[in-house]
Formats: structure tokens, sequence, C-alpha cells
């Protein structure tokens, strides 16, 4: 019962932050374009994002750091929670990371 009762109130915190988020965006906009302030401001294009190459390289510094903790498991006899977790967290940021240096180079050299 105690899992149930977690898993409820985790699903329900994380749409009550994502609830406030819109709402107070919303107002935000709302409030400016009342004041008479242009709402194109919000629409940012000088930024080109990638969502495909970023959720790719994401998926795969997820996928290599399971292979790096389960192979510091077996062969150094770390503890399983601390394995998989570090190295999962560790080669998903570092792709992240990747995934931004790449998008700027990307970026400044005028590709689409």
């Amino acid at each position: 019962m105690n899992g149930v009762i977690i898993s409820l109130g985790a699903f329900a915190g994380i749409f009550g932050i994502i609830y406030v988020f819109f709402v107070t965006r919303h107002r935000e906009r709302i409030a400016l374009i009342e004041k008479g302030a242009d709402a194109s401001i919000f629409s940012d294009k000088s930024f080109i994002s990638y969502p495909t190459l970023k959720f790719g390289m994401l998926f795969v510094g997820v996928g290599l750091g399971i292979l790096t903790g389960n192979f510091l498991d077996n062969q150094y006899d770390f503890s399983k929670g601390v394995a998989y977790l570090s190295m999962t967290f560790l080669l998903g940021g570092v792709s992240l990371i990747l995934n931004f240096i790449i998008e700027r180079k990307m970026v400044s050299q005028g590709q689409k």
C-alpha cells in the first residue's frame, strides 16, 4: 500500500509542478499583451534545436552507461545500484553536453 501512495504522490507532485509552470507562463503572457507589449518575444527563432539528435545522443549515452555499469558490477565488484545509476547519469549527461557542442557548432556554421 505504501508503494501506491508514494507513486500517487510522485505523479501528483509532477503534475502540480507542470500545471503551475503553464499557468504562470500563461498569466505572464496575458499581462504583457494587456500592457501592449509584443507577444513575439516568446518565440525565439534565433536558436535552432535538433530534438532527434538530442534524444538519439541521450539514449546512446544512457545505453552506454548501462553497459558500463554492468561492466563495473561484474569486473570490479561495485555495488549494483551505484554502478548502474552513476554510469547511466554520467554518460547520459556527457552525451547531452556533446549534443550542445555539436548543435552550437552547426548553428555557427550556418547549417540547418
